[in-house]
């Protein structure tokens, strides 16, 4: 379904979960997962994520659409202190990589696309997301140790409080929109720019198409 307002464009999505061999469609937001270490989980719930530096899709944030395949992450710790975190991800523009663009692999970015995915070949599939910014953290999908997974969780809603605030004005206006009545706008990120917008304002034109 998509719905058109005064100036943008947003969608809904009700598969949400990719399907292995699913292509994600370009500007929707899906449910992935991403392994990390316990205590690196802290700081991207709080700073965000750091790109890797490289891989098979080269630089950016790898995410997996199976949570098996994203428990196995990172392979140099023991697994009690793996943590998958739950992401919402927006895709922005993907780039198909298969042997007929293999080319492409790590400089499809650089081609004007947001996300890279590889389909399933031989049990590889992969998911690369250039902006760290197009993911944010929703919740724990598996943690052996049930303290530290309560402990990032309420690290989760205290971060998405925290966001909340600073989108509002601290005199009752909402600081995106500018009217009255701004602790009851719902305030989320554009799914095309990654700019903040709030259902209120007259129109948003995207500074970057998805």
């Amino acid at each position: 379904m998509s719905i058109q307002f005064c100036g943008w464009e947003t969608y809904f999505d009700g598969r949400k979960h990719l399907k292995p061999g699913q292509q994600p469609e370009r500007g929707h937001g899906y449910t992935m997962y991403h392994g990390t270490h316990k205590d690196s989980a802290r700081a991207i719930i709080t700073s965000g994520f750091r790109p890797s530096a490289g891989g098979t899709l080269g630089q950016g944030v790898y995410c997996s659409r199976v949570i098996q395949k994203a428990m196995g992450y990172p392979g140099n710790c023991s697994p009690n202190d793996r943590v998958v975190l739950l992401l919402r991800v927006r895709v922005g523009r993907v780039k198909k990589i298969d042997a007929q663009n293999w080319n492409l692999a790590t400089t499809w970015h650089q081609n004007g696309y947001d996300t890279a995915w590889i389909p399933p070949s031989g049990g590889l599939e992969e998911d690369c997301v250039w902006d760290p910014s197009r993911l944010t953290v929703v919740g724990i999908a598996h943690c052996t140790d049930p303290g530290t997974k309560s402990d990032l969780e309420k690290l989760i809603k205290q971060h998405a409080k925290s966001q909340a605030r600073a989108d509002k004005g601290t005199q009752g206006n909402c600081k995106v929109c500018g009217k009255d009545g701004g602790a009851s706008h719902s305030v989320d990120k554009c799914w095309g720019c990654a700019e903040r917008i709030c259902p209120f304002m007259v129109k948003h034109v995207c500074k970057k198409r998805s």
